[in-house]
């Protein structure tokens, strides 16, 4: 009879182990909340001015973090908000010869908490780079024109081309890397600003020609993403 209770205990016990781990696993199985497209409020504790980007130490809640945005005059102790953003881990400035071991590269930081509509164009960010109507320029011998790259994008996929145009936009040392946007006075369906990424040095105003790989629907997370970007481009 003993011997009955002790197999009948045991039973009980492993019933309950594998329950146990039933339960555990029906939690572990649970999606974690998607949190990239929520609105942040963050109290500005100081500032740091380098000569792209200002970099601010700010409190969310009880979380002490970084943030760099393009150049401004943040108030301290002043509210402000953002929406997506992206992070850069032991993140270098040449600018400041500082590395942060987290900052996060926000461009839509406001006063409001009303979130800016999302960016249709595929800009890096989620502000649009504004038309400059006033550029017309010939494409590079055996180049392609901006307008061609975003009409015959899955042509273009993966190979390398040749484009010339006017640097429009600049955002230098992000993800090891520079960003370049630039127009030539073509476009098609609303998109007529390229970017490259590059880790050559151009200027604003600069008029360039700039060869590299071509990739397509490339999404970087937090927002970043692109129609047609082209990758490690070189001045020619």
């Amino acid at each position: 009879m003993r011997v009955i209770t002790m197999r009948l205990f045991i039973v009980l016990v492993l019933g309950v182990v594998v329950m146990t781990s039933c339960v555990k696993k029906k939690k572990e199985a649970v999606e974690p909340i998607d949190t990239s497209s929520m609105m942040h409020a963050v109290t500005v504790n100081k500032t740091i001015q380098a000569s792209a980007y200002t970099y601010l130490q700010v409190n969310e809640g009880d979380q002490e973090y970084w943030i760099a945005v393009n150049k401004m005059d943040p108030v301290p102790g002043q509210t402000y908000y953002f929406g997506n953003s992206m992070e850069m881990k032991d993140f270098k400035s040449n600018d400041l010869d500082t590395v942060f071991a987290s900052v996060f590269f926000v461009q839509d930081l406001s006063t409001s908490n009303k979130p800016e509509a999302s960016n249709p164009h595929g800009q890096m960010g989620r502000k649009v780079v504004e038309q400059d109507e006033t550029i017309s320029i010939e494409p590079a011998e055996g180049g392609v024109t901006v307008a061609s790259l975003f009409e015959n994008k899955a042509d273009y996929a993966g190979k390398e081309v040749l484009v010339r145009g006017k640097v429009v936009k600049v955002n230098n040392g992000i993800m090891d890397r520079n960003w370049v946007h630039i127009q030539d006075g073509t476009g098609v369906d609303g998109k007529y600003d390229l970017t490259l990424t590059t880790t050559e040095t151009v200027a604003v105003g600069d008029i360039v020609t700039m060869q590299g790989t071509v990739a397509v629907e490339k999404d970087f997370g937090a927002g970043y993403f692109y129609d047609v970007i082209i990758e490690n481009a070189v001045v020619k």
